[in-house]
């Protein structure tokens, strides 16, 4: 699925089961929490924090997957069309930076 799909899909989601969009300082309240336990998870289980037995179940997958969900409907409620956003982004990305990493020697 494409983002444009993705963002009518979460679109059509909130019409049918959620009511309404939650305003946006609501949503970014949501995407940070998100954020959050993507990266609770992350310092647990890929960094050196210990990874506490409450949270070994946590599924990285559908964390990460509430972050995208959160900024599709963001991206919604403020008229951006993320498919564009994005496509403009990695050809910006492609144009400056398309010797940037290989010349890093950090990466080598």
């Amino acid at each position: 699925m494409d983002i444009k799909n993705a963002q009518q899909e979460v679109d059509n989601w909130i019409k049918k089961h959620g009511v309404r969009y939650f305003n946006e300082l609501t949503n970014m309240a949501q995407l940070t929490e998100e954020v959050g336990e993507v990266a609770r998870i992350i310092a647990r289980r890929y960094g050196e924090q210990s990874e506490k037995e409450s949270d070994k179940d946590k599924d990285l997958g559908e964390e990460l997957a509430d972050v995208v969900f959160v900024v599709l409907c963001l991206a919604n409620q403020t008229g951006v069309d993320l498919q564009q956003a994005f496509d403009r982004k990695m050809d910006l990305k492609s144009k400056r930076d398309h010797d940037r990493h290989h010349n890093n020697e950090k990466l080598k």
